[in-house]
């Protein structure tokens, strides 16, 4: 719980509910989390429109939206703009802004126009500047099931990196596929962690037939081979 001069701001925890909302959006209303039952779902916000970090931002994200919807992923953005000012925005990124070889982005996802802070405040999304409430850079990640499954905030002069995005999203699809957690630095095709033992007799079994891809490096921490592919 966040308690300002304002209001207590309430932010959810993993593993809780994705908080439920209608919302008017550059791609149409939807109706959260509904309208995305049974895919993995990246809910973000940036503090404002025509602002750098989160015009590089918003780029980086339309350039890789088929590489997150070919892992059953879709992208939603927020910020407390109009949807005036969201569409004013994104077609000015269309049409006039190029950076790191991407140019002509055109945004394909739906940016949530949140004037009164409903959604926001409901997702925890928020931050002081001075005397007024901003949106902050916050990343939701939500499950099939619409479950929280991560958040992450960056300080807003900080841009996110969507490569890790999409390699945290992979790890969670791979955990929740079979069972299994991946280890610091993991990257796709490298070795998992299997569950670790919960009796001494596992442990014995585990430590004794060691095989079919899988090593120890003490009876508590075993890991299974990946293939490179």
């Amino acid at each position: 719980m966040v308690e300002t001069e304002y209001e207590k701001i309430y932010i959810p925890l993993i593993g809780e509910g994705a908080p439920s909302f209608e919302a008017v959006t550059t791609q149409g209303p939807i109706n959260f989390p509904e309208d995305y039952k049974g895919k993995w779902v990246i809910l973000f916000s940036h503090p404002a429109d025509f602002t750098p970090v989160c015009t590089t931002e918003f780029m980086t994200f339309a350039s890789m939206q088929e590489e997150f919807k070919e892992m059953n992923t879709e992208l939603i953005g927020i910020s407390i703009d109009s949807i005036f000012s969201h569409i004013a925005w994104l077609k000015r990124i269309e049409e006039k802004i190029e950076y790191k070889g991407m140019k002509n982005v055109k945004v394909g996802f739906p940016v949530i126009a949140d004037l009164k802070m409903d959604v926001a405040k409901k997702y925890g999304m928020v931050q002081l500047k001075g005397s007024r409430i901003q949106t902050a850079r916050a990343t939701f990640v939500i499950d099939p099931e619409s479950k929280i499954r991560a958040m992450i905030y960056y300080p807003v002069p900080n841009g996110r990196n969507m490569q890790e995005f999409k390699r945290l999203i992979t790890a969670m699809q791979k955990n929740y596929a079979e069972g299994v957690s991946t280890p610091a630095n993991w990257q796709p095709g490298d070795d998992v962690i299997i569950r670790p033992p919960r009796s001494m007799k596992e442990v014995e079994e585990r430590l004794e037939e060691a095989d079919d891809g899988v090593y120890c490096l003490d009876w508590f921490i075993c890991l299974k081979k990946q293939s490179k592919k």
